[in-house]
């Protein structure tokens, strides 16, 4: 067959390919022609203009033209839309021979380029036939249109681009998200500033494609995520070297695995927090799913440590023991300890599944990574990490409204304190850790108006209590018991006396088995699926309080029967939900209004909390100036988590 004949036959497809895009963009309601610069160009955009000069431009970002003139030719997706005998269709047929022949198509094309997408001033057909061919790539002559800088995310997507570009020189990475080109660094196992060399960029490339080409065929399950995006979404789960090694069906599957996670990029609201359980049996849906219900469960708990090294996994350990105990023969349990949160915690959890376990508890956050393999993995089996504003669609995390505890221990030390200044000992400053702090504040200040609040860290250096007493204090808030009956040291809200000895008045505890009877019941009886499809593509978070029971307060007999007998009213009133904490007039520290008396604060917001009431005196300290220990927990749940740069060796969120 000839040249000719070849490049006939290939205009012909190209042109049907393109008349039935054009008509699908018309029948779905898009612009079924190319994208125009000019007319999306105005001179308040621009902030000037960078000569690039000759450069690999990739086709997929190609999409559009610089000027008008030739826009009705093509289809949005570059394909011809004249008919055969024009003199377009001609000259598409003589590149096409030159493309299929020896000469090839080596002139390069001239374009623009703004915010990471290209548009042609000269070479529209060659541009085309590539595109037709499924090239990657065509040279080009390239002048960079800079935008000016404004808070709009594409914007400041596009300047992180421009940052990293002379990295990485790699046109093919576009994000959505600011922060991302520091989590690829470190998913690769670079420093942040790493310069790749050019068997780097090579070897990433050809995985890259191979990544893209298989993710292509998910695209209607995920508008609006780019390529790198995905990418970034499965280096999470998945070793960047073990793309390369994977067959195509192989990537495939691991794609199927994380698509939730990719698709909940798109989703303005990435995490539904549940702040209740719904454990009415009463659904039509599930009186239907009643034959196809589990009627035992095993249950396994996966602990980062030993109970002997943390109060914390005592408490869950707890829990475990007031599961079997309320659920009787319908749960089994396993319980490993001290895994770690490596290669150690993911084999637990193989193990585990291995013996049967179809839910698996992991009680700290730092599993977190274990966690999303093993679900990605073992989709039948429910994962759960007991952790909080994780974005994960396959894992579910849990934890406690811990705030509302705090807000009636604030109302006692309010009311029993002899001086109207109060201590007040963090732990660190991590998701819902501050809305405990402005809680307590506005509790003492609820029975004390000129109650202050004298705020101290434990995750800082030095000795807060020996601070606090130095300041006359005489009643102090600081860590939490996990369960009632343990050991009376400085736990929970207590008195301090200029001896050094305390005395305990009531503390916020952790009801971790209420928890777990509750989530195993879920199960049991349907109701765990009731969130699934009503949010789609987020990930589930439970957030749960008081009226829960998976948070209670422990009241001492050292308290006045008339303090008590306030704290037992507002326990009652909190569980039935007619008292919230934040829902009167707010002012923080630096004299902004946070509430006129009539919102209720969202769980984002208060989850989020970054700032003070300003009857608190102190501060949230910076992330530099925390202790080892704290950087990491920090790091995984912190406030200001999304702003700290990411590190090679630990976890990528």
């Amino acid at each position: 067959m000839s040249l000719q004949l070849e490049a006939a036959q290939h205009y012909q497809q190209a042109l049907k390919q393109g008349r039935k895009s054009h008509r699908d963009s018309v029948n779905h309601g898009r612009y079924p022609y190319l994208q125009v610069l000019d007319e999306v160009l105005s001179d308040s955009m621009v902030a000037g203009q960078v000569d690039l000069g000759l450069i690999e431009v990739p086709l997929d970002r190609i999409v559009g033209t610089k000027t008008a003139g030739r826009v009705n030719a093509f289809s949005a997706d570059f394909l011809p839309l004249l008919g055969e005998d024009s003199e377009f269709a001609i000259k598409w047929r003589q590149l096409c021979c030159a493309h299929l022949g020896d000469e090839g198509i080596h002139d390069p094309i001239r374009c623009f380029e703004y915010l990471g997408r290209f548009y042609i001033q000269e070479g529209n057909k060659r541009v085309s036939v590539m595109k037709y061919f499924g090239a990657r790539s065509i040279t080009g002559y390239v002048i960079r249109i800079l935008p000016v800088y404004s808070e709009v995310q594409e914007v400041q997507c596009y300047y992180e681009f421009l940052h990293y570009y002379p990295l990485t020189r790699l046109y093919s990475l576009q994000f959505s998200r600011p922060g991302s080109f520091s989590k690829l660094q470190a998913a690769l196992g670079y420093d942040d500033d790493h310069i790749w060399s050019e068997d780097e960029r090579r070897r990433f490339s050809s995985s890259f494609f191979r990544f893209a080409y298989e993710f292509d065929k998910f695209r209607d399950k995920v508008n609006g995520v780019t390529v790198a995006d995905a990418l970034l979404v499965w280096l999470k789960v998945y070793p960047f070297t073990q793309l390369h090694e994977m067959t195509p069906q192989e990537l495939s599957k691991s794609l199927q695995a994380i698509l939730g996670d990719v698709a909940a990029l798109s989703s303005q609201e990435v995490i539904t927090v549940d702040t209740g359980n719904d454990e009415s049996s009463g659904s039509i849906v599930r009186r239907i799913r009643s034959t196809i219900l589990p009627t035992t469960l095993n249950a396994a708990f996966i602990h980062e440590l030993r109970p002997d090294e943390s109060t914390w996994i005592q408490g869950h350990e707890r829990g475990r023991a007031y599961l079997e105990q309320t659920l009787g023969d319908q749960v089994t349990t396993q319980v490993y300890y001290g895994v770690g949160n490596g290669e150690a915690a993911e084999e637990a959890m193989e193990r585990a599944i291995a013996h049967g376990a179809d839910v698996l508890f992991a009680t700290t956050a730092p599993l977190i990574s274990a966690c999303r393999k093993i679900a990605a993995k073992y989709p039948h089996v429910k994962v759960l990490n007991c952790s909080i504003s994780m974005p994960y669609t396959g894992v579910r995390t849990y934890y406690s409204r811990i705030f509302e505890g705090k807000f009636i221990s604030g109302a006692i030390a309010g009311a029993i304190s002899t001086a109207d200044t109060i201590g007040y000992i963090a732990s660190s400053p991590i998701f819902g850790v501050v809305a405990g702090i402005n809680a307590f504040a506005l509790g003492a200040q609820m029975t004390n108006p000129r109650a202050r609040i004298s705020l101290k860290w434990s995750c800082l250096e030095g000795d807060p209590v020996a601070d606090l007493l130095r300041e006359g204090v005489d009643t102090v808030s600081t860590l939490d018991i996990p369960l009632p009956g343990w050991e009376k040291g400085r736990w929970g809200l207590f008195r301090l006396r200029n001896d050094g000895e305390t005395q305990l008045l009531a503390s916020p505890y952790w009801a971790w088995g209420e928890f777990y009877v509750k989530l195993c019941r879920s199960i049991l009886n349907g109701t765990w699926d009731n969130l699934s499809p009503k949010h789609g593509a987020q990930a589930v978070n439970y957030w749960w309080g008081m009226s829960s029971g998976v948070i209670a307060l422990q009241l001492e007999q050292s308290l006045p029967d008339g303090v008590e007998m306030l704290a037992q009213l507002l326990i009652r009133d909190m569980i039935g939900g007619t008292i919230a904490p934040f829902h009167r007039a707010i002012t923080s520290q630096d004299g902004t209004v946070r509430n006129n008396g009539s919102a209720y604060f969202t769980p984002d917001e208060l989850l989020r909390m970054d700032w003070l009431c300003d009857n608190v005196i102190g501060a949230i300290p910076p992330y530099e100036a925390l202790s080892e220990k704290a950087r990491k927990i920090v790091a995984l749940q912190g406030i200001y988590r999304d702003h700290i740069p990411p590190k090679k060796e630990g976890i990528i969120l």
